[in-house]
């Protein structure tokens, strides 16, 4: 449905990128877009409201995840993880290129795929190869943590989202329905 699709990030270290990303998705299916949304280091296992709540029905708008086992906060340190992580992303890209270029959906939400390129699970060629080659009607979201100067060139809107004062910082955790 759109003429003209455009490649946003939504990055920074705070909360909120993949909820504005779900928001995004919640307006564009609302305006009769089809929407894919593919979360990335977040596997089906995890319980996360904003996809169970698409899950019981919003039309227009599929989720699904890389399922691989993911720890954001050791992961990173397994070599043999890391390496999985890197080669089952390099093959959903492929993946994700083919729905971009074939136009199959309106709007493509790629979840975490930020943090993922400023790790080194994914590779900046891979995306800008998405971005080059997709159907011109395609809109693009990438969301996560440390976007790099060359991810921002290659977008048409930035947003970063800034951490001024966060729960965490007290050491409340993580909230059912408010953080996940």
């Amino acid at each position: 449905m759109l003429e003209k699709g455009l490649v946003q990030v939504y990055t920074g270290d705070g909360k909120g990128k993949t909820t504005a990303a779900f928001g995004l998705a919640l307006r564009a299916a609302g305006q009769g877009n089809s929407v894919l949304i593919y979360q990335f280091l977040k596997p089906p296992a995890l319980d996360i409201g904003e996809r169970s709540a698409l899950q019981l029905g919003a039309a227009g708008i599929k989720v699904e995840a890389l399922d691989v086992p993911w720890d954001m906060a050791k992961s990173l340190d397994d070599k043999n993880t890391v390496a999985k992580m890197q080669a089952e992303i390099s093959k959903l890209l492929e993946r994700i290129a083919q729905i971009a270029r074939k136009r199959l959906c309106d709007v493509l939400i790629l979840d975490e795929i930020v943090f993922c390129l400023a790790k080194g699970l994914a590779k900046l060629e891979d995306i800008k190869g998405i971005i080059d080659r997709r159907d011109p009607g395609v809109e693009i979201v990438m969301t996560g943590r440390g976007a790099t100067k060359e991810l921002l060139d290659l977008a048409d809107l930035v947003t970063e989202m800034k951490n001024v004062k966060h729960p965490f910082d007290k050491g409340l955790g993580a909230r059912r329905g408010i953080d996940y």
